[in-house]
């Protein structure tokens, strides 16, 4: 006799619940963009701005639900012409069929689609990749690291991987709630009953409890039931902190190279006394997430890239024949709002986040066409007169760079 699985009930949840919910009629009037698995971002943090996408690229999208990473990425490396292939891997048939009738309707058709565990990817037989997207998946499993493992063990030696997992802090008052429902709606109630017990409990939380007072965790209202049955029905759901994601990577033979959006996990951002900023900053990149993990507080989500290569994989603006590039982003636009003397705002969830930018900002963005490169905007800069020396630009492109690739807004690339 077979044993139930702990993933059984994973299984049924999402074959009752696709999530997120996806119309594919939708796919005719948007594309749906994100983090982690942007081409632009993995070009950037895990292949140094050097993808040459005139060659085969074959990329695993493992735990890939009604298709929101899967799609982006199919089309994105379809709009460039590469010879490449994107393999969907989900253990539910209803978030796959959703997935396929998205791709239908893009008319992708490069998406190979598997039925399957990705518990399972050692044992598959379906070779390597070049990157893996990992998105929402691991945290829902009984053991992350089993499955990071797995996900590594079919990663091509210089590949990465890009993964999104829930944070500790910022889901404050989540597993307290998930406790409290065990009891009132267990898994024996129907599935209806369980989800109209959970509006009424959430109806009369007191004023004190901590999942009221977290003004940032909206699934179980912007993703109707299904956002509400994930974020507090699920039954398997854990989180994680930075340093505890660290180590599982290493543990898998992976290195994380850089967290999203990198200005969130800057002790600086959050540390007005600059002592205290300083020591924080010069910490290693895990060391220093952590710090400013901890201090903001509120980060629901981890999403972050890493590799098993050896050497730096993350693209840097040092090397003149680099080519800025906006990630969906109209640079004119950008340029417009950028006032001398006006700062860059963020909202990051809750936090006011300013940063001063350089006096040539607004013309340095209005010349980013993702063709140029930081040498050539230069020169088209000099052509209209009133450019400063070399030293001055480059120190305040680089200044630009820092804040603008620090909101996920300017990454870079270079002719291959």
């Amino acid at each position: 006799m077979t044993l139930p699985s702990p993933m059984d009930d994973v299984r049924a949840q999402y074959e009752a619940l696709p999530y997120p919910p996806r119309d594919p009629r939708d796919e005719a009037i948007r594309l749906i963009t994100g983090t982690p698995s942007h081409i632009l971002e993995i070009n950037h943090y895990l292949y140094s701005g050097r993808l040459n996408f005139m060659r085969p690229f074959r990329a695993l999208v493992a735990g890939g639900g009604t298709g929101d990473a899967c799609i982006m990425l199919a089309q994105q490396i379809a709009d460039r012409r590469c010879p490449g292939e994107v393999v969907y891997l989900d253990i539910s048939t209803a978030s796959r069929a959703i997935c396929e009738a998205r791709a239908k309707a893009r008319g992708l058709r490069n998406i190979n689609f598997i039925t399957g565990s990705l518990l399972d990817l050692p044992s598959m037989a379906i070779g390597q990749f070049d990157y893996i997207d990992c998105t929402g998946v691991l945290h829902h499993l009984p053991d992350p690291a089993a499955g990071m493992r797995a996900l590594a063990s079919v990663l091509h030696p210089e590949g990465g991987v890009g993964v999104m997992l829930y944070g500790e802090y910022g889901r404050s008052g989540v597993y307290p709630l998930q406790e409290l429902l065990r009891t009132l709606a267990p898994p024996s109630m129907a599935l209806e009953d369980r989800i109209a017990m959970t509006k009424r409990l959430i109806r009369f939380l007191p004023t004190t409890n901590l999942f009221r007072r977290n003004p940032y965790l909206n699934d179980h209202v912007t993703g109707g039931d299904a956002g509400l049955y994930d974020l507090l029905l699920h039954s398997c759901d854990r989180a994680l902190t930075v340093p505890e994601i660290g180590m599982m990577a290493q543990l898998a033979g992976l290195r994380v190279v850089a967290f999203l959006e990198p200005v969130r996990y800057e002790p600086a951002t959050y540390m007005s006394d600059p002592i205290i900023a300083r020591q924080a900053s010069s910490l290693p990149l895990i060391e220093r997430a952590a710090f400013a993990e901890r201090l903001a507080g509120n980060l629901r989500t981890h999403v972050f890239y890493a590799t098993r290569a050896g050497f730096d994989t993350v693209a840097r603006p040092e090397d003149t024949s680099a080519i800025p590039v906006l990630r969906e982003m109209d640079a004119q636009k950008l340029a417009a709002g950028l006032q001398p003397g006006t700062p860059l705002i963020a909202n990051l969830d809750g936090f006011p986040w300013r940063a001063q930018l350089p006096p040539l900002a607004a013309r340095i963005v209005s010349q980013i066409d993702g063709r140029k490169t930081v040498a050539e905007i230069y020169t088209a800069l000099g052509a209209q007169g009133g450019l400063p020396q070399w030293e001055d630009f480059y120190t305040q492109f680089e200044d630009l760079y820092v804040k603008l690739n620090g909101v996920n807004h300017l990454l870079l690339r270079f002719r291959t």
